[in-house]
C-alpha cells in the first residue's frame, strides 16, 4: 500500500501565543472548549509531561458520551505538542473508534503554535501510528473530508472559547 500522507490543518488564531498555549495545556481551559462542535467536555484529566495523558469524557448533541486520551510524546513550550491520541474506555484503555470501527486504533498528532506577533498560527499534523493496519490506513485516507469538519468545528469552539476571555 502507497505511504499515507499526513493530514494538516492550520487557523491563524487572533490571540498571542501564550494564551493559545495555555488554553491547550491547561486542564480548566481545556474543558471549556475541546472537542468537535457541540460536544461538551464533562470529564478531563491532565498529566501534562512527556509520557504523561490527557482521558477525557466528551458528550456528543444526541447526550451519548465519548472517551478519548492522549499520551503526550514531547511539550516544547510554547512551540509543540506531540501525543499519542486514540479513543478510550472510561478506565483509560484504547478502544476502537465508537462510529468507525476500521479508524486507526491510535494517531499520531503533532500541534505547533508559530508566533505572529500577537497572532498565533496554530497547525495539527496527524497520521495513524507505524504498525497500523491496512485497512484502517485506507479508512484515514478516505475520511480526510471528515477529519476536516471535525478540526473545523474544534477550531471554531476554540475561537469562541478564546474570544469570551
Amino acid at each position: 500500500m502507497k505511504k499515507t500522507e499526513p493530514f494538516v490543518i492550520s487557523r491563524v488564531i487572533d490571540a498571542p501565543r501564550d494564551r493559545v498555549w495555555a488554553a491547550w495545556t491547561e486542564a480548566e481551559r481545556l474543558k471549556k472548549w475541546w472537542g468537535p462542535k457541540d460536544f461538551k467536555v464533562k470529564q478531563l484529566k491532565l498529566d501534562l509531561r512527556p509520557a504523561g495523558t490527557m482521558h477525557y469524557r466528551l458528550e456528543m448533541p444526541d447526550g451519548k458520551e465519548m472517551w478519548g486520551k492522549f499520551v503526550y510524546r514531547e511539550i516544547k513550550q510554547p512551540e509543540r505538542l506531540v501525543w499519542i491520541n486514540s479513543f478510550s474506555d472510561k478506565d483509560g484503555g484504547t478502544t476502537v473508534h465508537p462510529m468507525s470501527p476500521t479508524w486507526p486504533r491510535e494517531m499520531h498528532t503533532t500541534v505547533t503554535f508559530k508566533d505572529l506577533g500577537g497572532k498565533t498560527e496554530v497547525t495539527v499534523t496527524w497520521l495513524p501510528v507505524d504498525g497500523s493496519t491496512d485497512l484502517e490506513r485506507k479508512t484515514f485516507d478516505e475520511g480526510r473530508d471528515s477529519m476536516k469538519m471535525g478540526w473545523s468545528g474544534t477550531f471554531e469552539q476554540f475561537s469562541n472559547y478564546l474570544k469570551k476571555g
